[in-house]
């Protein structure tokens, strides 16, 4: 099974440090586990977690160098955290890890791996409450706080907190395709996918109360994407002026309406792909991308693959 290690940093941040196992440890294939999850810390001593407890972890430190996978949970550590330095025993463990392995964040365990130098050049996410502090300290990483998670081919980061579910699934979904991602999240009783970014969290003023919600709009437009739908259709249907809707569709999902009805589209076109033998250009017509170039430009641009490439690596069909 694929190893994956989570790296306590004390003080670790409770809720990021139960997500991996949680997550990982619900991904079955015929009824067998996809993934080995282990907990270790810096040394073998207790770690001490947010908001009140301690936990006596069941590895330490050596098992980093078995890991195929290893995540780094928030942390409130000093050092990454407010000047930038990294504790010896913590650059000890870091060390440990092979160089084969991808490395993940949750939450501010990107200030971890920024401060080690693994970030440096890389784009990169954390929790937006603390993205100024992480460019003042590491301006060399280009800091996206406006997403839920960014995958830099062998190094992945999370927005705050729970996006590192939405992390977690996606590196499932990339490993093992959609069916088993689902059924984890099903497990998890989470959604597979998320629409929007990390920047619909951030603090803003509310909507008036009679915007009304894009939320039955979204669900009708999920139905018909192959339909030539624009931002006019989507206000219609909303019942709003295009300024009122395209105002209040930001605010709920982080996105335009266009932005959101593409990445619709091309997650249609990735299930497609995986789930039937369709021709490429009927996926791009049912998907309402409209042409086989156009659905490989759209999907090159958001996971970096042709079409053909996708379905060999992930048909299930």
């Amino acid at each position: 099974m694929h190893r994956v290690v989570v790296l306590a940093v004390s003080e670790v941040i409770g809720y990021d440090l139960n997500i991996p196992p949680q997550v990982f440890a619900s991904a079955e294939q015929d009824g067998k586990p996809l993934y080995d999850v282990r907990l270790c810390g810096v040394d073998d001593r207790p770690i001490r977690v947010s908001y009140g407890y301690s936990a006596q972890l069941a590895h330490g430190p050596e098992v980093l160098a078995e890991a195929d996978t290893v995540i780094v949970p928030g942390t409130r550590v000093a050092g990454p955290r407010q000047d930038g330095t990294l504790p010896p025993e913590l650059a000890a463990a870091l060390a440990r890890i092979p160089a084969h392995a991808r490395i993940m964040s949750i939450c501010t365990g990107a200030f971890v791996l920024a401060a080690a130098g693994i970030l440096d050049g890389r784009r990169a996410t954390t929790h937006w409450a603390h993205a100024e502090r992480f460019r003042q300290l590491y301006p060399r990483v280009e800091l996206d706080e406006n997403v839920l998670f960014v995958d830099d081919r062998d190094v992945l980061t999370s927005a705050g907190l729970a996006a590192g579910v939405d992390l977690c699934l996606h590196v499932i979904r990339s490993d093992h395709g959609s069916a088993v991602a689902n059924q984890a999240a099903r497990y998890c009783v989470v959604p597979p996918w998320r629409d929007g970014g990390q920047s619909q969290f951030i603090d803003r003023p509310l909507p008036e109360p009679d915007d009304g919600s894009t939320a039955a709009t979204r669900a009708w437009a999920l139905e018909r994407l192959a339909d030539p739908l624009g931002l006019e259709d989507l206000a219609r249907h909303a019942r709003m002026s295009v300024r009122t809707f395209s105002r209040r569709f930001r605010a709920e999902t982080g996105l335009s309406a266009r932005a959101w009805l593409n990445q619709q589209r091309v997650l249609h076109a990735r299930h497609l792909l995986e789930t039937t033998n369709l021709p490429v250009d009927r996926v791009a017509a049912e998907s309402g991308l409209g042409t086989a170039a156009s659905l490989r430009q759209h999907l090159n641009a958001a996971i970096g693959v042709s079409p053909l490439a996708y379905r060999r690596t992930f048909s299930r069909s």
